[in-house]
């Protein structure tokens, strides 16, 4: 029996297969590990490397480049501020001028104000005189009560200011009156203070050296208090022609002195009323003659009232 000779398996001399890494499945942050420093990082460092710490550039071009930028800049500043010194005395010249014309005006205005003056009290005169033409003994009478001539004689002084400062509490007489700061005197309160002295029996009044007509008007501008379009500041110093003792009391007493008298207990608003033997109130600035009828005779039919004056 002839046998085969068995030989032995072959056994493979190839190396190993090399075991996976225990972290193959965290390739990302293995690569993150490995490669700590980006790759824009390391060219930013070699470069710098090559240009040196300081930063500059070190090829003569780049230098070159550099100063010509510092000499530009250097001489767009010295030009500026050569424009800024030359310019400076024009500015002054011109603040100057500017100055004188403002003056001017000034000046000019208040020599058409003179002028004004002037030519109102002409008119004024003629009135008088077309007055005393025409009413004969009522001329007085009537320049009086329209404020055409001034006034001297006794009356009452009194005297209105703001608080010294800010009153507090609601409600009272200027509730509904729109008045946010209650420790001013406003034009609604001048208005009845004027009224009341008219009603117990004042002849004249004027507010601040401001003689008060029939057409004169009370406003407010802002805080300011206007009489006819003339800003008047406190204290309103208030002068009214009459009975000085009479006029004081009936004043106190009426409706209006006692408004007077709420406004001084509950918001601080300081008045002082007191009778005075001698007072001069001048004329009105502005007197103007509505309509005017002579007196036809000056007397019998003539003497009725006709409805018309002069105001």
């Amino acid at each position: 029996m002839c046998g085969m000779s068995q030989q032995p398996p072959v056994r493979s001399t190839a190396s190993p297969r090399p075991r996976p890494r225990l972290d193959a499945s965290m390739s990302l942050l293995t690569n993150v590990m490995d490669h700590s420093l980006d790759d824009g990082y390391a060219e930013a460092a070699a470069r710098r490397g090559e240009t040196g710490r300081s930063g500059l550039p070190r090829t003569v071009r780049a230098k070159l480049g550099l100063a010509f930028g510092l000499v530009l800049v250097a001489v767009v500043i010295t030009i500026g501020a050569a424009e800024a010194r030359i310019s400076a005395p024009t500015l002054a010249k011109e603040r100057g001028e500017l100055i004188d014309r403002i003056e001017t005006g000034n000046s000019n205005a208040d020599k058409l104000a003179r002028s004004v003056d002037k030519l109102r009290g002409e008119v004024g005169e003629k009135q008088r005189q077309a007055l005393e033409k025409h009413g004969g003994a009522r001329a007085d009478l009537v320049a009086l009560l329209s404020g055409a001539n001034e006034v001297t004689g006794p009356g009452v002084k009194l005297v209105v200011d703001d608080a010294k400062g800010a009153a507090g509490g609601g409600g009272g007489p200027r509730e509904s009156a729109d008045f946010s700061d209650t420790g001013r005197v406003r034009d609604h309160d001048m208005q009845r203070v004027v009224n009341g002295l008219w009603e117990s029996g004042a002849e004249a009044v004027s507010i601040n050296g401001q003689r008060l007509t029939a057409l004169s008007a009370i406003r407010a501008a802002g805080d300011a208090i206007l009489v006819d379009n003339k800003p008047l500041a406190p204290p309103y110093t208030v002068l009214a022609v009459g009975d000085g003792q009479r006029l004081s009391t009936a004043f106190q007493n009426s409706a209006d002195g006692q408004y007077l008298h709420v406004l001084q207990q509950n918001y601080d608003i300081r008045t002082s009323i007191s009778a005075q033997d001698s007072l001069r109130l001048p004329a009105a600035p502005s007197l103007i003659v509505r309509t005017a009828e002579p007196i036809a005779g000056g007397s019998g039919k003539g003497d009725a009232d006709t409805g018309k004056g002069t105001s």
